[in-house]
C-alpha cells in the first residue's frame, strides 16, 4: 500500500536518502529543508508524489504551517521521520551556553515541536508510524561531542516516553539508531574554541575520528522501508554493525557496575514511607483538560 511521508532535514544524508527510495518505490513524500531549492529536484523528478517545502525546526510557526501544509496536499500522514539535526564539537567547558542551546533547540526541541504539529493528525486518523532519528551515541557516548550525545540520550527518553503515550491510538514509535556512516553531517557542525589545556586530546580525537571505517548511507534506505512496513516494528533499530556490539558491552559494565554497588544502593532507601497516592489523585482532579 502506498505510504505518505513526511521528511525533516531531507536536503542530505538519511532524510536524502530515505525521501528518494519512497519516492522510487511509488510513495508520496514531503520533503523538507531549510533552504527548500536543496529539496526542489525531488518534485522536478517524481512530480506530484514529491512535496518540497522550507523548513526550520527551530521555527514554531513554520513548523506547524509545514505538517498543516503537507497533509492539506497528501490527505494523510503514514510515516513521520524527525531527522533534521546538528552537531557541536566540543569540550564540555569550551562550549558557551549559547552553543549549547542551539544545538538542543534543533536536535531536542526541533523534534519536539514537529511532534507537537503532527500527533493531533495521527490520532485524528489513528494510525502513523513515528521514526526518531537518534544516533548509536545515544546508547554510548564519546568525548568532545558530549553535548551531542546529550541531546540524542534525550531523544532516547522522549521517544520511549511517547511510544507509551500513544500507544493506544494506533500510532507506533521506533528509535532510528544509525552508527557510523559517510554522510556530510560532521561538515554542518559548530566547533568551539579550543581551550589549550584540550589541544593535544582534540587532535588525537579528530586523527581517531578521521580513521574510523563508515558505511554506505544508501545501504540503510532497505532496513528503513522494511521497518515501515512491518506489522509490528521495534521501538530501537539500530542501523550498521556496530550498534549492537556497542550496547552488549556499554549495558554489560553498566549492570556489572550496578550490581556491584546494589548493597550500598539497597542501604539508601531507608524506611519505606508512606505513598504519594493522596497527592497524586489531587493533582489528577485539579489538572485541567484541554481538548
Amino acid at each position: 500500500m502506498k505510504k505518505t511521508w513526511f521528511i525533516t532535514g531531507a536536503s542530505r544524508g538519511f532524510g536524502r536518502v530515505w525521501a528518494e527510495a519512497a519516492l522510487k518505490r511509488g510513495d508520496q513524500v514531503t520533503a523538507t529543508a531549510r533552504k527548500p531549492a536543496e529539496v526542489a529536484d525531488l518534485k522536478e523528478r517524481f512530480g506530484d508524489a514529491a512535496l518540497a517545502l522550507a523548513l526550520d525546526v527551530t521555527n514554531a510557526e513554520q513548523v506547524q504551517q509545514a505538517v498543516e501544509q503537507a497533509n492539506a496536499h497528501f490527505g494523510k500522514l503514514d510515516v513521520l521521520v524527525n531527522n533534521a539535526g546538528t552537531s557541536l564539537f566540543a569540550a564540555t567547558e569550551e562550549a558557551s551556553d549559547e552553543q549549547i542551546r542551539g544545538l538542543f533547540d534543533a536536535n531536542y526541541l526541533g523534534m519536539v515541536r514537529v511532534l507537537r504539529a503532527a500527533l493531533p493528525l495521527l490520532r485524528k486518523q489513528g494510525s502513523g508510524h513515528i521514526l526518531g532519528v537518534s544516533s548509536g551515541l545515544g546508547i554510548t557516548t564519546l568525548p568532545m561531542i558530549g553535548f551531542y550525545c546529550a541531546t540524542k540520550w534525550a531523544v532516547e527518553a522522549l521517544h520511549e516516553s511517547l511510544a507509551q503515550e500513544v500507544k493506544a491510538f494506533g500510532i507506533k514509535v521506533t528509535l532510528v539508531e544509525p552508527g557510523a556512516y559517510a554522510t556530510e553531517f560532521g561538515k554542518s557542525a559548530e566547533i568551539a574554541d579550543v581551550l589549550e589545556p584540550y589541544a593535544d586530546f582534540r587532535k588525537q580525537f579528530l586523527t581517531r575520528l578521521g580513521g574510523l571505517e563508515r558505511g554506505d548511507p544508501d545501504a540503510t534506505a532497505e532496513a528503513v522501508l522494511k521497518l515501515v512496513d512491518t506489522e509490528n516494528p521495534p521501538l530501537r533499530l539500530g542501523l550498521g554493525t556496530s550498534i549492537l556490539p556497542r550496547a552488549r558491552a556499554a549495558y554489560a559494565e553498566r549492570l556489572a557496575t550496578w550490581e556491584a554497588w546494589e548493597d550500598v544502593s539497597n542501604a539508601a532507601m531507608g524506611e519505606l514511607k508512606a505513598t504519594m497516592a493522596g497527592w497524586i489523585e489531587q493533582q489528577a482532579q485539579a489538572t485541567p483538560v484541554r481538548a
